[in-house]
């Protein structure tokens, strides 16, 4: 397995033989205005991508985690072949059949393409009435022989739903959206530095990867400040908070 982090939550996957983009983002920096209701006033993405989009080439799959557009753009759907097969979560399939994708699936519960199975899991994307507002997110955990068990988590906060994800599949590596994203009232409604702490205690065998920081506007938690509060948990060593465009192919020791 082979894993580069992009940008936000954009990631390049090489598994078991399988190329797979997930979550693309392709916006050039500041093109977007900023998330509504949020205090920072800055447009998004903050940074550009670390290389052009003709270099991220073309994967076997993409896989979307959900519909948010800083998960799933116009310029992603623009540059992408309208053949690569797409895998979503259930009610989304519309979208990209409508962006003139001709082999979309949405994953019910497992799905399994060419050795590898992918198995859907729920998340919550928030709390109370900003928890509904957002809707129906998922993760997947990616299983194959020979191969590390990867669980991504997607957008989603520390909750029931994550543990028993942990507990299920007992992955190898978790990557999670962290980033504290908040609007200007309500609790955060991705992972933040508490909750990647959670995480860490809660199941020590598994290795994490802290992505979708420095690139939006309403993520308060930023990678310098993830990495201090885990110094002073004592958990940097469980935890790898990579670079825009760096690969993610060993742990520290």
């Amino acid at each position: 397995m082979k894993l580069q982090f992009i940008r936000h939550a954009t990631l390049w996957l090489e598994y078991a033989g399988i190329t797979c983009l997930i979550d693309p983002m392709f916006s050039d920096a500041g093109v977007n205005p900023p998330i509504v209701n949020t205090a920072n006033p800055r447009r998004n993405p903050l940074v550009p991508l670390p290389f052009p989009i003709a270099e991220i080439g073309q994967p076997d799959v993409i896989i979307v985690t959900h519909l948010h557009g800083d998960h799933w753009d116009g310029p992603a759907a623009e540059a992408l072949p309208k053949t690569t097969p797409i895998l979503c979560q259930p009610g989304d399939e519309g979208a990209f059949t409508a962006a003139g994708f001709t082999s979309v699936t949405a994953i019910q519960e497992s799905f399994t393409l060419q050795g590898v199975t992918l198995f859907r899991t729920n998340g919550q994307h928030g709390t109370g009435e900003i928890g509904k507002l957002m809707g129906k997110v998922s993760g997947f955990v990616f299983k194959a022989e020979n191969e590390p068990t990867l669980y991504l988590a997607g957008d989603t906060i520390w909750c029931d739903d994550v543990q028993q994800a942990l507990e299920s599949h007992l992955p190898d590596w978790t990557v999670v959206n962290a980033g504290g994203a908040q609007f200007e009232v309500g609790d955060p409604i991705t992972m933040d530095a508490n909750d990647v702490v959670s995480l860490c205690r809660y199941a020590p065998f598994t290795k994490i990867v802290a992505v979708h920081m420095d690139a939006i506007n309403h993520c308060h938690v930023t990678r310098a400040d993830l990495r201090g509060r885990l110094v002073v948990e004592g958990l940097l060593e469980q935890v790898v908070i990579p670079e825009d465009g760096e690969w993610v192919t060993k742990f520290r020791s």
